[in-house]
């Protein structure tokens, strides 16, 4: 079985250059191309393809705009951006959105078609050396969120993040309907989990675990 592949780029000319690009390779069938964000959703829920090269400026609805709809639709097809540029926190938006890969323009051709084949098999591809720092950051935030998660009470995970966006105690205890007592008790034991023995320590373990 091929895969199959939707391409969304409001150029023209670079749609007509992906269509003829993964023509010449056997593994692969391009079922749509689309030049804005609606088309490509119109297209995904007609085709139902396995990889969706998408650009991440576009009118109409942009790259964002078709991730944030694929995620809420809880979309199966797996996503490979193709863009121009693109910044560290773009690629960290773009992957916590569900992206499997990142391709700039300018490299060459068949880094691209490798991309696709390795996301479609259920691997991750980030390129340039700013993309993969985010991507490790990325990882790393997941990684310690899981071990931080493992160790407190979602309660207390919750008083944490309030804490790291500066949120006082009589605040969190207004937004989490319990006494400031009971946030001062959360607090303490929160500090002898972590080791940790102050606020300001407390806020700065939670932003480097991605947590704010």
């Amino acid at each position: 079985m091929p895969i199959r592949l939707v391409l969304a780029d409001d150029h023209p000319l670079i749609l007509a250059a992906l269509e003829q690009l993964f023509g010449l390779e056997r593994d692969f069938e391009v079922l749509a191309r689309c030049q804005n964000g609606e088309e490509a959703l119109k297209a995904l829920d007609y085709y139902k393809p396995d990889v969706l090269i998408l650009d991440l400026r576009m009118p109409i609805k942009d790259g964002r705009a078709v991730l944030r709809e694929m995620q809420h639709a809880q979309c199966p097809t797996r996503v490979v951006l193709l863009t121009a540029a693109i910044e560290e926190s773009e690629v960290l938006e773009a992957m916590r959105l569900g992206v499997h890969g990142v391709v700039l323009k300018e490299m060459a051709s068949r880094l691209l078609v490798e991309c696709v084949r390795k996301v479609h098999a259920g691997g991750a591809w980030v390129e340039r050396r700013s993309a993969s720092q985010a991507l490790n950051t990325l990882l790393r935030h997941r990684d310690g969120q899981r071990d931080v998660a493992s160790i407190l009470t979602r309660r207390e995970l919750e008083i944490m993040r309030l804490v790291a966006q500066g949120i006082r105690n009589q605040s969190i205890a207004e937004a989490l309907s319990i006494s400031e007592g009971t946030v001062k008790i959360h607090l303490h034991n929160i500090y002898k989990k972590l080791q940790i023995d102050s606020r300001m320590a407390l806020s700065l373990y939670a932003r480097d675990k991605g947590f704010s």
